[in-house]
């Protein structure tokens, strides 16, 4: 990871400024002028001028050096910016140094060379550290995982290096590790904290058959979990990989601030030459090689190049912190300006798993549903499963039917107990149905839930009231983004009925029912262009031309390849309401980009004129190393700004 590069310049700076430092102490003391301003005379110490000369010479090539390959690089690339003004004014210092040992009565300016690598090195220092620690959040990622595995080779266990899992080992799990990899559970339960994956820290209930992130942490059981993903394959690997390609790419405000950074450049090397030229005129060579070097140091856009790519690597890293991957940085930052957001229902704002919502049950409500599980417990199908689910958390045990058959489309028949039973739609089992049962089968209908009557003996006993489970989360999702004067809109394939249902439930603005899944994509247009900036927020195959339709497409974690591929932002949660955090941090990032984008620009602005001498008649003189002081802290500002992104 880049992180690793970061820690080794942040090393190379630190060393060389504090060599630098010690050796500025003998350059200052032998200095004439140093000892004019503080003694009052100069002490024509024998062979000063040439020991200045010989620490000078080190203290260029040494700390000089970081300058003048950056700006060596950059001269080849094409594009000279901040370490070639750097670099040219600490070359002009220490030539014009140099040449000053050999022509009488001109004052070296070794002082200057010295001081001026001295604010520059710590500042770069300081720049370094603020930049790795943007990416500390993925380092902490890497470091989730364990350094080690116990794999199983049938009863034995052997502790083997995470590097060497394949997808297919089983390894054992014990409880408060990591586990090592992304797996399914194949023996033991046990709760697993994945705050890695959705931001909580709520341990999930884990058992049999149930998928693993790795990284996550074990709870108090010991499982056995069969590898899935390892490696590059693994949802971790993923995720760094995500952060890093966002962190590396290009918005339109890291565009223009690259650009502004360019023209300050050649408009600091047009402004030091005239200062050059004006100074030296008027005043002699060494006040207009001053006022040279002190612009082109002051000049140096080095906070205006970080001005927006830090804060957009904080923002991407603590966003990933939270379960929200930021795969296009430009979408992201336009998420504070959304005008309408477009959910798709199932999956999304509904778990995409049935549910008993509500029974009729005139008389013997625990024997009737006894027999309807009991009839169920052979079927696969979605509404078999919300049967038995709702009969277990009603306590009740089904028995195992005597008979049992799937009529397809319909529901099931089956003999329990020496009854006969039919479970299924109404025009299946109720054909005979009373007033009350029609009643409430109406009712049930026209709220938009699917009515699976049970029939015992050829009478009616009973009705569930079967529906797609509306997340917890949606509720908070709608209400903050309507509380954001956002416009909510559900787009579903389902009928008018379920449709209308879940967006009276939820409060959503407008829905589109019935739509089918190649309409998706017009729709999603027709919003935009009523409506403005718009996000799709989806978990499927077929919403995947839509989430790439979208100003800004958001994918649920739990949806498809296809879908996450086609989006911007992913939600590796199936938590819809994120989104109104997804929006609150774009306003506050873009806000710390705007801010940043004025200070770096607006103080070079301010500073070249004063560096190149504007205001000598008002007193204001700005040295060289006081410039590059000024510059420092104008990065350091803009770096501190950025940081301020992490209490957001």
């Amino acid at each position: 990871m880049a992180h690793g590069g970061h820690e080794h310049h942040i090393q190379m700076f630190k060393t060389r400024f504090w060599i630098n430092l010690v050796l500025t102490i003998p350059v200052l003391l032998l200095s004439d002028f140093i000892q004019k301003l503080t003694l009052g005379q100069v002490l024509h110490i024998p062979f000063a001028p040439w020991i200045q000369g010989a620490i000078g010479v080190f203290m260029y090539t040494y700390g000089g050096f970081p300058f003048t390959k950056g700006a060596l690089d950059e001269l080849k690339s094409l594009r000279p910016g901040m370490m070639t003004l750097i670099s040219l004014a600490i070359t002009v210092a220490f030539v014009y140094s140099v040449v000053s040992l050999f022509i009488p009565n001109v004052t070296p300016f070794f002082w200057e060379l010295a001081t001026l690598l001295d604010v520059m090195l710590l500042g770069h220092w300081i720049e370094m550290r603020s930049v790795s620690s943007a990416s500390s959040a993925l380092e902490e990622l890497a470091k989730l995982l364990p350094d080690e595995a116990h794999k199983l080779d049938g009863d034995d266990v052997k502790s083997v290096s995470v590097n060497d899992l394949k997808k297919g080992d089983t390894v054992l799990v014990k409880p408060g590790e990591s586990i090592p990899a992304d797996g399914k559970i194949v023996k033991g339960e046990s709760e697993v904290n994945e705050s890695l994956v959705s931001g909580e820290s709520k341990p999930v209930a884990k058992g049999k058959g149930d998928e693993v992130v790795g990284g996550s942490i074990n709870g108090n059981s010991s499982i056995h979990v069969k590898i899935t993903g390892a490696g590059e394959e693994s949802f971790l690997n993923s995720v760094i990989e995500l952060v890093e390609k966002a962190q590396e790419s290009k918005s339109d405000r890291q565009l223009f601030a690259d650009k502004a950074a360019a023209f300050i450049f050649y408009l600091a090397l047009g402004i030091s030459i005239a200062a050059f030229v004006f100074w030296a005129s008027f005043t002699g060579l060494e006040t207009g090689l001053s006022r040279a070097v002190g612009v082109l140091v002051i000049a140096c856009p080095h906070a205006l190049g970080l001005a927006i790519p830090l804060a957009a690597s904080i923002a991407t890293s603590r966003m990933a912190s939270e379960g929200v991957i930021i795969r296009n940085r430009e979408a992201f930052e336009a998420a504070s300006e959304l005008k309408a957001v477009i959910f798709d229902k199932t999956g999304t704002l509904t778990t995409g798993e049935l549910s008993v919502d509500d029974t009729y049950f005139p008389e013997d409500e625990d024997e009737n549903l006894r027999i309807a599980a009991s009839a169920e417990k052979g079927s696969e199908h979605g509404y078999a499963a919300a049967i038995l689910s709702h009969t277990k958390e009603k306590g009740v045990s089904p028995l195992d039917p005597d008979s049992f058959e799937a009529v397809s489309g319909k529901g099931v028949k089956a003999s329990v107990d020496g009854k006969e039973v039919l479970i299924g739609k109404m025009d299946f089992a109720a054909e005979n149905a009373g007033e009350e049962f029609l009643s409430h089968s109406e009712e049930w209908g026209n709220a938009g839930k699917t009515v699976i009557a049970l029939n015992v003996d050829g009478s009616v006993k009973g009705l569930f009231a079967v529906g797609d489970t509306i997340r917890e989360d949606s509720y908070d999702a709608v209400s903050s983004l309507k509380n954001m004067g956002i416009k909510v809109i559900l787009l579903s394939g389902d009928s008018e009925d379920v449709s209308r249902d879940v967006s009276d439930e939820l409060g959503i603005d407008e829905y589109f029912a019935e739509v089918l899944p190649d309409e998706k994509e017009d729709k999603v247009k027709r919003v935009m262009e009523e409506e403005g900036t718009t996000a799709m927020v989806g978990d499927g195959i077929n919403d995947a031309p839509s989430l790439a339709t979208a100003d800004i497409g958001i994918a649920i974690g739990a949806g498809t390849d296809v879908a996450v591929e086609s989006s911007d932002i992913v939600l590796s949660e199936n938590n819809p309401s994120k989104m109104g955090r997804i929006i609150d941090f774009s306003g506050n990032t873009g806000s710390k980009m705007v801010q940043n984008l004025w200070w770096a620009a607006g103080y070079n602005v301010v500073a070249m004129p004063l560096a190149a001498g504007l205001a000598k008649p008002l007193g204001i003189v700005i040295t060289p190393a006081f410039g590059a002081a000024v510059m420092s802290l104008s990065t350091v500002i803009v770096a501190l700004n950025a940081q301020l992104l992490r209490k957001a």
